[in-house]
Parts: structure tokens; C-alpha cells; sequence
């Protein structure tokens, strides 16, 4: 059973750990990310359905090699060559989120990857940024009738839409969206977290946040705009990947887990009730107290009545009120003024 639209339903927080290539070119490492991504609080962990050759051709010319970043003069095949989950791990690693209580999720890139997870029995899809204008590509992932996680990194609005529609063309209106911006890492100016209420409010559907900035502020910042999804790569202390460069730590992910979940209780409301605790500390607010003796049929004055605490007399709003009228009993010093004593 998949567990997205429970923790959705619920008001809480689901918090995807994104493998991608940090498993190095090891299942071992694979199946360890999922069992530390478990302990850490994950509720999913994802994976990537590709080959070099479903996303791109071998070719060397100016089109196919990265300039600038993280990925700095690599060609595109290569790229994905390296980067890479085998297909034939991808069964043994589902079996293994299985063995942890965690959900398995994957992204394809293209149609025999969506067959390829069909048959794995995969109980929802994720779109990356990237694909979000492969129009064609989510129709088909649309088809098969379950739960679509899409990221809009560099989406326009109409993008956006235009990815919204593909999928309720195809009669699936199970679409959650992540809010992302396609750097590694992603500098906080470019982030634009501001975005996901304006997202769930313009395309009625749940908004996440897919974080590829440093440490937990991004996520803590979009679980309190929001954010019902929290996705972030994840990585094993001393395993190099292509992807590795930035990814968090399995002991930081730990820790930003639970700081989003603890956003998400410190972001409820509105809701202007009082707490319990509130509630005892009312006793220390201030209110009318004696201040001197008082004979009954006395006037009070601002020489024997003040606005003090605690808070066990009538509220300060009546004091001005209070003024000028009498006593309806004698009252000794230091005792809480009730409407009953007053006349």
C-alpha cells in the first residue's frame, strides 16, 4: 500500500529519500541508502528507471556535453552511464523498502520504463523536471491509472497547466506537485518557496517541495508555506556518485525529518484557542486587585484598586469603570476584585 495520500489526508508531512546515483555503482549501497533512509524517517525512497540510451544518443558534439556546474564537461551518454540504477537491481531494491516499511518509488524516462515499473508492480510515478514538457511521456505514465508526483523545475505557468492537463486528459487526477529549482545546489535567492501556496491554490491539486538546497531550511521552509511533500537526495558518508556533490547526509537527513515534521506542528492554525498549558498560565495575567483595606460603601479610587497580577480579579478593561463606584463589602488588601463587590 502506498502511503502519499494517508500522510496528505491526514495533515502530515510525506518525506521521500531520493537515491539517484548515490549508490555508486553498488546494489550493496543501494539497499543500505534504503534501510538508513528508514531509520532516518523516511516514508519513501526513490529511484531512477533509465539507461543512457532511453534518455539520450552517444554523440559527441557541442549539444550532448555540459558546460558550467556540477557535471562541468561530461557528456550527456557518459553521464547517464555512470549515473544509472541497473534494471536488474530494481526489484531487489523494492523488495528491500518492502522489508523496511517504506514505499518504493521511481521515475521512468521514458515508455519501456513505464512498462518495466508496471510489471514491477510500482504503486505510483514520479516525473522529474526535466520531463515536465514531455507532453507524450506523462500521458503514457498518466494511463496506468496511478498517483503522479510531478516536479516544475524551470516550469512556466503554462507548463505547469499544460503537464495538469495531460494527466486529467488521461482521466488521472491523482497529481501532486513539488515545487523545485533545477540547480545543484540550488542558492537560496532562486528558490521561490513563495510558490507553493500560489500552486495549490492555481491548480487545485497538493504541493511538495523537490529540495536540492544545503541543509534542512528548505524543506522547514516549505513545510510551513504548505509543503505536503518533502523530496531530497540522500547519500552514504564515503560514497562518491555523480550526484553525491549535493546530497545530504543520511544523519542530516535524519535530523531535517524531524524538523519537518515539528514545522508542521509549529505551523498549524489558525487557531485561536487556548492551549493547556495556556490555560494554567492565565493565572499570571494581570487583573483588578485591592491595593489597601476597603470599608463597605467606599469609593474606589486609583489609590486603593491597581491593574496587577496575577489574574484572578476582574479583567483590566473594567477598570476604568470600576473607578468611582463603591464597595459592596468590606475588602482587605491584596485580594481579587469580582463584579459581585462592586456597587
Amino acid at each position: 500500500m502506498f502511503h502519499l495520500y494517508d500522510k496528505i489526508n491526514a495533515g502530515e508531512v510525506y518525506v521521500i529519500a531520493e537515491m539517484s546515483a548515490n549508490h555508486g555503482g553498488s546494489i550493496d549501497n543501494a539497499l543500505e541508502i534504503v534501510r538508513q533512509a528508514a531509520r532516518a524517517g523516511a516514508d519513501c525512497v526513490k529511484i531512477q528507471t533509465y539507461t543512457a540510451d532511453t534518455m539520450t544518443i552517444d554523440c559527441d558534439n557541442e549539444y550532448f556535453r555540459i558546460s558550467g556546474g556540477l557535471w562541468d564537461g561530461y557528456k550527456l551518454y557518459d553521464l547517464y552511464t555512470d549515473a544509472g540504477t541497473p534494471w536488474e537491481w530494481q526489484e531487489r531494491i523494492k523488495k528491500e523498502c518492502d522489508v523496511c516499511g517504506v514505499d518504493f518509488l521511481s521515475t521512468p524516462f521514458d515508455k519501456t520504463a513505464v512498462d518495466f515499473l508496471a510489471d514491477l508492480h510500482i504503486e505510483a510515478y514520479k516525473v522529474a523536471s526535466y520531463e515536465l514538457v514531455d507532453i507524450p511521456l506523462i500521458e503514457y505514465i498518466a494511463s496506468k491509472g496511478k498517483p503522479m508526483i510531478i516536479s516544475v523545475g524551470m516550469g512556466t505557468i503554462d507548463e505547469i497547466q499544460d503537464a495538469v492537463d495531460a494527466c486529467r486528459r488521461m482521466g488521472n487526477d491523482q497529481i501532486v506537485l513539488l515545487k523545485c529549482c533545477s540547480e545543484y545546489p540550488a542558492p537560496w535567492k532562486d528558490m521561490k518557496l513563495g510558490n507553493i501556496p500560489d500552486m495549490a491554490a492555481r491548480f487545485h491539486v497538493p504541493v511538495g517541495l523537490s529540495d536540492h538546497s544545503a541543509g534542512s531550511l528548505g524543506a522547514v521552509v516549505g513545510v510551513s508555506l504548505g509543503a505536503c511533500v518533502i523530496e531530497k537526495h540522500v547519500k552514504l558518508d564515503g560514497v562518491e556518485s555523480a550526484d553525491s556533490g549535493f546530497s545530504m547526509p543520511m544523519d542530516e537527513f535524519a535530523q531535517m525529518v524531524r524538523d519537518v515534521h515539528n514545522a508542521k506542528l509549529i505551523a498549524q492554525g489558525p487557531d485561536y484557542s487556548l492551549t493547556a498549558g495556556e490555560v494554567s498560565s492565565t493565572v499570571f495575567r494581570r487583573s483588578i486587585f485591592t491595593i489597601r483595606d476597603i470599608k463597605a460603601g467606599e469609593e474606589f479610587t486609583e489609590e486603593n484598586i491597581r491593574v496587577i497580577r496575577p489574574g484572578y480579579g476582574m479583567k483590566p478593561k473594567y477598570y476604568k469603570e470600576v473607578l468611582g463606584k463603591k464597595a459592596s463589602c468590606d475588602l482587605r488588601r491584596g485580594v481579587p476584585l469580582g463584579k459581585e463587590q462592586v456597587q
